[in-house]
């Protein structure tokens, strides 16, 4: 009933939004002389903001047309490796770079709400020394019931496929959420010796332990029963969209959930970009524009997904327990042996809070210490560990040496690369022989610090 009555509201406010992006285009045409008086600079900014606060917005595209590599601007194609039910695996080819061996790397993105889109700052700062590829997230009301269910412990099995496929020495980026399933595949895959196993894993601002310094969100999820989630915000995709009858958390209520957190700050700069149409400021107007266009595309994700993900993740916490039982598979943290882990969180992140994601280290106890590392980036929030200035400058070189330093077949930083004035990581220890798999499938600053070997009580 509340998706039916959602959809009934949106085709409620299609006319209101048709006649608003009309007046807009009238109040603010050059050849109309009233455009060029106050009266009608407000008029044109008050039907532009009408429009945009009533729009659905449907999944953005990347938009990588060139990336310049070596001081060489190069063509990038977007390339579908992998289709399957409920996400693909896309490939960002970079044109007349096969001369260069840069390490390959996964992206694994959130199933949150938002759609991959969402990484478009974390694939740009890649691209020039890395080749990317990224999980691209289908949203749940557009998949028919026929496809059948997808939770989390599919979510592993689609990572551990999608890596069976881009073959040995694929480092992974798991950005928030996918920490866990990526953590997970690796431990399934190190366990039964997967010729495949990453060589890096880096994990930025993800919930490993929610126990360890929770934030509001955490506790939400903590302390409401797991009967509240799916008598509360679980409902029915009606029609006319191709999920008919499919049960999903709601984008639209995700939405609400993210505003809500920071109503005020989404309220002034909805303000500022009033007063910037206004004044003429198209630049500044076209930035918040811009991010608005991505924050408020929004997907649904399965019922079961999500009902999964807070028992597992946020009330039982299996997997830092070591108790996570996979399809019949236990996922054992014990079991990490020689991949080196990485983990970065933001000094205010106030979605997975600090220490939350250095648990991934803590819990690898027979990972060896040189290969595990840890990275604080003082000032800096949840969005501004993968996205932004901060991001690009303070971040991104970390991880590239990183994953560089503990590359099967490079080992070392690309040449004319800068790296920032950190410790640098220790270098990979010779892989042990694997098993044949089996058939079961404000300035911001950055502290880096290799976690301490632990003692005893």
């Amino acid at each position: 009933m509340l998706y039916t009555l959602y959809e009934m509201q949106h085709a409620a406010f299609a006319p209101i939004r048709f006649w608003a992006d009309q007046g807009q285009r009238f109040f603010s045409h050059p050849y109309n002389p009233v455009s060029r008086t106050p009266y009608g600079k407000v008029m044109a900014a008050s039907l532009d903001m009408v429009e945009l606060l009533t729009r659905r917005y449907g999944k953005p595209k990347f938009g990588f047309e060139k990336v310049t590599v070596d001081g060489v601007e190069c063509p990038v194609e977007e390339q579908i490796l992998s289709r399957r039910p409920f996400g693909q695996l896309k490939h960002f080819k970079r044109a007349n770079c096969c001369h260069r061996k840069d390490p390959r790397v996964l992206v694994v993105a959130p199933m949150s709400g938002h759609f991959a889109t969402l990484l478009r700052g974390t694939v740009e700062a890649l691209l020039p020394n890395h080749e990317v590829y990224i999980t691209d997230w289908r949203d749940a009301r557009d998949i028919p019931m026929a496809d059948g269910s997808f939770d989390l412990d599919d979510y592993v099995d689609y990572l551990v496929d999608w890596l069976t496929d881009l073959g040995p020495n694929t480092h992974v980026l798991a950005v928030c959420q996918p920490s866990v399933p990526v953590y997970a595949a690796l431990a399934l895959m190190e366990a039964e010796g997967h010729p495949c196993t990453p060589p890096s894993v880096t994990m930025m601002g993800g919930p490993i332990d929610t126990r360890r310094n929770p934030t509001e969100v955490n506790k939400l999820a903590m302390t409401r029963p797991h009967s509240w989630f799916e008598d509360n915000v679980i409902t029915v995709v009606p029609l006319p969209n191709a999920g008919f009858m499919r049960k999903v958390y709601p984008g639209f209520l995700q939405l609400a959930g993210f505003m809500a957190m920071n109503l005020g700050d989404h309220f002034m700069k909805h303000h500022e970009m009033f007063e910037h149409l206004i004044i003429g400021a198209d630049e500044d107007a076209d930035k918040t524009r811009a991010f608005y266009d991505e924050y408020k595309a929004v997907m649904d994700m399965t019922a079961e997904f999500y009902l999964q993900t807070i028992d597992v993740v946020f009330q039982r916490h299996l997997l830092p327990d070591g108790k996570w039982v996979s399809k019949g598979r236990l996922v054992d943290p014990k079991a990490i042996k020689n991949t080196a882990l990485m983990a970065v969180e933001g000094e205010f992140d106030d979605i997975s809070g600090v220490g939350q994601t250095k648990a991934a280290l803590d819990i690898a106890v027979n990972l060896p210490e040189e290969k595990k590392k840890y990275l604080l980036a003082k000032g800096v929030g949840h969005y501004g560990i993968f996205n932004g200035s901060r991001w690009r400058t303070n971040i991104a070189p970390v991880v590239a040496d990183f994953m560089r330093t503990h590359d099967h077949v490079i080992g070392k930083s690309p040449a004319g690369a800068v790296a920032p004035a950190v410790e640098a990581p220790a270098k990979a220890a010779k892989p042990q022989p694997k098993k044949a798999p089996s058939r079961t499938a404000r300035p911001a600053r950055a502290t880096t610090t290799t976690t301490k070997r632990r003692t005893k009580a």
